[in-house]
């Protein structure tokens, strides 16, 4: 079984072109749950998917850096989703999927299993499931991982983020 580094490891070395691009700066000054930033969001999500696939013992099944980079990119919507910008954001949990697609696709070169994951990560808010494994486990990450960022009583201590 991985370790916590071990995870951390895997995450740096498949995904060190996603986390090293100017654009993860836009991540890092948005909040997404509670508080924290889209791109700690995006670092958990991607580690947690990596140990689900370990304990699941899926490494036969599941290709390891197209998972971790989908899940680094899964929320590569670039924008801060709680500013109010006239409603745009209304339908974010329904839209923002294919704009981190969009976003992404712009930004790196990607692969079927990691644009599958990304474009549906939010099922069932979109309406057709993930075709790959990969999709789940980002899928379930991200619920996972979003569930304990909302509910965490350090979401009544953000800070001020860098503009």
């Amino acid at each position: 079984m991985l370790t916590r580094d071990d995870i951390r490891l895997l995450v740096q070395r498949h995904g060190a072109d996603i986390l090293a691009h100017d654009h993860m700066r836009i991540e890092m000054r948005s909040y997404q749950h509670g508080s924290v930033t889209t791109f700690a969001h995006s670092i958990r999500v991607a580690c947690l998917a990596v140990w689900l696939a370990d304990r699941l013992h899926l490494w036969r099944r599941v290709d390891l850096p197209s998972l971790i980079r989908a899940a680094l990119l899964h929320d590569y919507f670039l924008y801060d989703w709680h500013d109010d910008d006239n409603g745009a954001h209304r339908l974010h949990g329904f839209t923002h999927g294919h704009t981190a697609l969009v976003n992404a696709l712009r930004d790196f070169r990607l692969n079927r299993i990691e644009r599958d994951s990304i474009a549906r990560h939010m099922f069932p808010l979109t309406p057709v499931p993930p075709r790959y494994l990969e999709g789940y486990l980002v899928s379930a990450a991200d619920k996972i991982s979003a569930t304990r960022e909302t509910l965490s009583m350090s979401r009544f201590n953000k800070p001020e983020l860098p503009r």
